[in-house]
């Protein structure tokens, strides 16, 4: 068959039709070639839900766990592999859950632990898996292990947390900031006459990871959820682990260093280099007591928290190199403020290949943390206007096609915008402690947690039946509903929808090497290979149209196999391609599978 008729004949292909290719057993390629036995959690896609602003089944504001259960078919419909659920734990509610006071309950704000127990089955069923956040850097205030350690320095827990005496002058001992407060770290404890290390709000004190004894605890703690059948962890904060035990200073940063990542360069706490209080090296050594555990229960999964730090990306790669360590790190690779653009891309992928030789990045954009997907890079392109549903759509496709696994944060599915302070979310009506204590300096980050919007011309959205949710839900969300989303077969969530279930059929997508192509001022483009497959995943960054002359051309056969060659287009009505030339519309992305049968 000559090219050209092959060109056409699969344009009228439709990607559903597109055979899967299964093999008897697969292996995962790293960018190295080397090969791993194949997990699930190597590259999937792992939906975040923020209980609190999910679905509210029980009319009293807040999302709860019966919620999640009602919603478990909207979650299938986007084929996903797992979910993430914030934390469900009994706590003093100051910090969205990460103040906890049992690790092995369900608060009553969510429900119970048969809720919970339902919800795991329920999701099971459906070939979803559960993930648990854990928090295990801090508890709260009024824990029983901090009430006991706080009594006296003689007492069985008396080492469980980070104390110290106060200098000679009764001042903190070192000059540590809080990531919260941009004050000292150091909260001072009128019953045990010391000052206690508080790394984020003073209510929540931090555990010390230097005493074997904490890691037992937090360890048999966690093993309650696996033997009921979770299947991993995500890990808050995990680089804050550890401190210098001779607590000494850390260094000035100045202005000709390098800015840190995962945090605002006004915030107090970036004045500081960030050697001594946390980010330290002996935090890799504890890791093996985690992996330890996990391998008890060989399906499951470690994703660690690795964000604010110097370089998260070296960083976070270092967390999960070896088979010692976690299985997988997200970071702040792609928490970029400049518009997006192809050099950007290829210098971060190029270095997160680097960086993660044994496989185990986890990309995220958006979270309960970090903002919303559209609101990153400024939400501006380069000549400043607006990015369009077209540029998200785009976004999509190269988020699914990276290497590694994935998050996905709730409502990022649906475009919807940060909500805004104090136009959507007035100031007495912050919720969150890290923006009561920062603003207006920093608004803090209620704006990426406002309630899911799932029926358009209903009170709250859908989202509860209460005269008033938790936190205002912002107009601007109601164009962008659930059920107005599902009608339209263009729209944002439609596009997520289609690409995800699309990525279920590519090998080279689930366990494929990856290889990136030339630069181009417009154009990001790299290779995917498993077995057979070859998939090009191409895309234009530009809001006007570009032609890209691909490293090879598309052949229909190679060393005398027959080819066959699929394509799945976003922004593109079709797919040209001439003289080895890809014509690309504005923000438009083609992803080409070549396929030796």
């Amino acid at each position: 068959m000559e090219l050209n008729k092959l060109l056409n004949s699969m344009q009228s292909k439709d990607w559903w039709r597109q055979p899967v290719i299964n093999r008897r057993a697969w292996s995962w390629e790293d960018p190295r070639q080397r090969s791993h036995r194949g997990k699930w959690w190597q590259h999937a896609v792992i939906y975040q839900i923020f209980p609190q602003s999910f679905f509210d089944s029980s009319g009293d504001g807040s999302g709860d766990l019966n919620g999640i259960i009602e919603k478990l078919d909207y979650i299938s419909s986007l084929g996903v592999e797992a979910i993430w659920l914030n934390p469900i734990f009994p706590s003093c509610h100051e910090d969205a859950g990460y103040d906890v006071t049992e690790l092995n309950d369900v608060d009553p704000l969510f429900g119970r632990l048969t809720d919970f127990k339902r919800l795991l089955k329920l999701a099971h069923l459906r070939g979803i898996k559960v993930i648990l956040d854990q928090v295990w850097n801090h508890t709260a205030i009024d824990h029983p292990w901090f009430q006991e350690s706080r009594r006296n320095t003689s007492n069985d827990k008396a080492d469980w947390y980070v104390w110290s005496d106060a200098a000679p002058d009764g001042s903190p001992p070192n000059n540590w900031i809080s990531a919260f407060t941009g004050k000292n770290a150091w909260i001072w404890d009128d019953r045990r006459a010391q000052y206690y290390l508080a790394n984020f709000m003073p209510s929540q004190p931090d555990l010390n990871w230097h005493n074997p004894d904490v890691i037992r605890a937090l360890l048999k703690k966690s093993k309650f959820w696996l033997d009921m059948g979770v299947d991993g962890f995500r890990i808050d904060a995990v680089n804050f682990f550890l401190h210098d035990p001779e607590l000494k200073d850390n260094p000035k940063r100045h202005t000709a260093d390098n800015k840190p990542d995962g945090i605002a360069i006004d915030n107090p706490m970036a004045s500081q280099k960030f050697y001594n209080s946390f980010c330290r090296p002996e935090t890799l050594e504890k890791l093996s007591h985690i992996r330890a555990l996990m391998d008890q229960y060989p399906e499951s999964v470690a994703l660690g928290e690795v964000t604010l730090c110097e370089d998260s990306i070296s960083l976070s790669g270092q967390y999960v190199r070896g088979s010692n360590r976690l299985h997988l790190a997200y970071n702040s690779a792609l928490l970029q403020e400049e518009p997006l653009s192809a050099p950007m891309l290829y210098a971060i992928l190029k270095q997160t290949l680097k960086s993660f030789p044994d496989g185990g990045q986890c990309w995220m954009v958006g979270n309960h943390d970090y903002q919303r997907l559209r609101s990153r890079w400024g939400g501006k392109d380069e000549q400043g206007n607006p990015y369009s549903t077209s540029f998200y759509r785009m976004v999509a496709g190269l988020l699914i096609t990276l290497p590694g696994a994935l998050t996905l944060y709730q409502g990022d599915e649906l475009g919807l915008p940060l909500a805004k302070i104090p136009e959507d979310i007035h100031p007495d009506q912050i919720q969150d402690p890290y923006g009561k204590c920062m603003y207006p300096k920093v608004n803090g980050r209620d704006g990426s947690r406002t309630p899911m919007p799932w029926l358009c011309d209903e009170p709250n959205l859908g989202f509860s039946k209460a005269d008033v949710p938790w936190l205002p839900i912002p107009n601007s969300h109601q164009e962008l509903a659930v059920n107005l989303q599902s009608r339209d077969p263009d729209s944002l969530l439609n596009t997520w929808r289609r690409l995800l279930f699309w990525r279920k059929a590519q090998p080279a997508l689930i366990a494929g090497d990856v290889r990136l192509w030339k630069t181009h001022p417009k154009v990001f483009a790299f290779s995917r290979h498993y077995a057979e497959q070859t998939l090009l995943c191409i895309f234009n960054i530009s809001n006007t149209p570009v032609q890209y002359r691909l490293q090879f051309p598309l052949r229909d056969y190679i060393r005398n196999k027959k080819v066959e060659t699929h394509t799945l287009l976003v922004n593109q009505k079709q797919f040209q391609y001439r003289d080895q030339k890809l014509f690309l519309q504005p923000y438009g992305a083609a992803f080409i599978s070549q396929t030796e049968v």
